[in-house]
C-alpha cells in the first residue's frame, strides 16, 4: 500500500511540475494574401524608445511562430514586413495564439495565457470609454466649424467627466489585478502623466505581485521614481537664494574646471549646445552684455550639452563665446546638467560672488537689466 502511494505521489508530482511551461510558443495566423517568405518581427523597447529585435520568423501558408524562454512577462510587439501597423503582445511561458487580418494587424487577437488574457480583458473595458471619447472629439469639432459655442461648451464638460471616469477605471484596473503586466504598465504611464503623484504611484507598486515587480517594466517604473525623487530634490539646490552645487567638468582643451574657480563677482552659467538654435540666437545677446560688464567682474561659464566636442568646439569659434567652457559632450546626460535639473536649453543661473542663485533663465533685454542692476 505504501509503494502505491509513494508511486501515485511521484505521478501527482511530475504532473505538478509540467503545469508550469519550460517556454513560449507563439503560433501566429495571418488572414489575406501574404507572400511566403514575409518577415515577422518581434520587438522590445529599448533606451530613447528606439525598437530592438527580439527574433525573426517567416511566413509559410499564412502562419508563422516563435518560441524562447520568458523569465519574466514582458510587452513586445509583432511587426509584418510591408504591412502597415503592429500588435503588442505579451511574452509569458505558454502557447500564444496570434489571428490578424494582414491590413488590420493593430486589431489582432492575442489569447493562450494568463497575462495576454488579463491584457485582453483591459484593452475591450478601455475601448468603450475610448470610443465615447472619440464621439465626443468629433461633436466638438462640428460644434467649433458652426460656431455653436453653448454645445461646445457641453461636450468639454463632458468630455473632462469621461476623463475623470477613465482615470478611475484605471486605478481600480490596477488595484484589482496586481498580478497583471498591465497593471505595472499603467502606473507607469500615470506617473509620466501626472496622473499620480510620485507617492501615490510608489503605494500602487507596492501592491503588486512579486513576480510582476521583476518585469522589466516595474523596474524602469522604479528608475523613473528615483530619478523623480532627484529632480524633486536638485529643484530645490537650484532655487533662487540657493547656494549653487558645486562641480567639475571638462572643458576643451583636456583640462578640469570647477565652478568655484570660475566665480566672478556675478557669473552666469550658461546651459546651451551647438544644436540648440534658441541657444545660438541667444549668444550674441550674452556676448554683449559679457563684454560689457566683464570688466566689472561679470563672468560666464558655458555648459554644453553637445554630443560630440567637434561641434562643441566649433560653435564656441563660430559664436565668438570667449568666455570659460565645460562640457562631459553628454547630451541631457551630462552629470551637471541632471545636477541642475535640466530637462531644456537654454538654460541659466546668475551667480553671486558666494555662488549663491540670484536669477534664473534670464535672456534679451532682461538679463543685462539685471546685471547692470547688480554690477553698476
Amino acid at each position: 500500500m505504501k509503494k502505491v502511494l509513494l508511486t501515485v505521489g511521484i505521478v501527482l508530482g511530475i504532473v505538478a511540475c509540467n503545469q508550469e511551461p519550460e517556454g513560449y510558443t507563439l503560433n501566429g495566423n495571418l488572414r489575406g494574401d501574404v507572400e511566403n517568405g514575409t518577415q515577422v518581427f518581434l520587438r522590445t523597447v529599448g533606451e530613447n524608445n528606439q525598437p530592438i529585435d527580439v527574433d525573426t520568423a517567416m511566413v509559410e501558408n499564412g502562419k508563422f511562430t516563435f518560441t524562447g524562454t520568458a523569465d519574466t512577462p514582458e510587452l513586445n510587439y509583432i511587426f509584418v514586413d510591408n504591412l502597415q501597423g503592429y500588435t503588442a503582445v505579451i511574452l509569458e511561458n505558454g502557447e500564444i495564439t496570434f489571428n490578424a487580418q494582414k491590413d488590420s494587424l493593430g486589431m489582432a487577437e492575442i489569447e493562450g495565457t494568463p497575462q495576454n488574457e488579463i491584457f485582453l480583458d483591459y484593452m475591450e473595458q478601455s475601448k468603450e470609454l475610448t470610443e465615447q471619447a472619440q464621439s465626443i472629439q468629433r461633436d466638438m469639432q462640428q460644434a467649433s466649424m458652426k460656431q455653436d459655442t453653448a454645445t461646445a461648451k457641453s461636450l468639454q464638460d463632458e468630455m473632462m467627466e469621461l476623463q475623470e471616469k477613465y482615470k478611475s477605471f484605471e486605478l481600480d484596473y490596477i488595484e484589482n489585478h496586481p498580478d497583471a503586466l498591465i497593471s505595472a504598465l499603467l502606473i507607469d504611464r500615470a506617473l509620466g502623466t501626472g496622473t499620480v503623484t510620485v507617492e501615490e504611484a510608489q503605494e500602487m507598486y507596492e501592491k503588486l505581485s512579486p513576480e510582476i515587480k521583476k518585469t522589466k517594466v516595474a523596474q524602469t517604473f522604479q528608475e523613473r521614481v528615483e530619478g523623480q525623487k532627484q529632480a524633486e530634490a536638485n529643484a530645490e539646490n537650484v532655487a533662487i537664494g540657493a547656494k549653487a552645487p558645486e562641480f567639475t567638468a571638462p572643458t576643451p582643451d583636456g583640462g578640469e574646471l570647477a565652478l568655484k574657480d570660475a566665480l566672478g563677482k556675478l557669473t552666469l552659467v550658461d546651459f546651451w549646445a551647438a544644436w540648440c538654435k534658441p541657444c545660438r540666437v541667444e549668444n550674441p545677446n550674452i556676448v554683449k552684455v559679457y563684454e560689457k560688464y566683464h570688466d566689472k567682474g561679470l563672468n560666464v561659464l558655458g555648459v554644453s550639452l553637445d554630443r560630440t566636442e567637434e561641434a562643441w568646439k566649433k560653435a564656441i569659434e563660430d559664436d565668438g563665446l570667449t568666455w570659460q567652457h565645460v562640457s562631459h559632450v553628454a547630451y541631457f546626460n551630462d552629470p551637471v546638467a541632471k545636477l541642475y535639473n535640466i530637462d531644456a536649453i537654454p538654460a541659466a543661473f546668475l551667480l553671486d560672488e558666494n555662488g549663491v542663485i540670484v536669477a534664473k533663465n534670464l535672456r534679451g533685454p532682461a538679463l543685462e537689466a539685471k546685471v547692470s542692476e547688480l554690477l553698476d
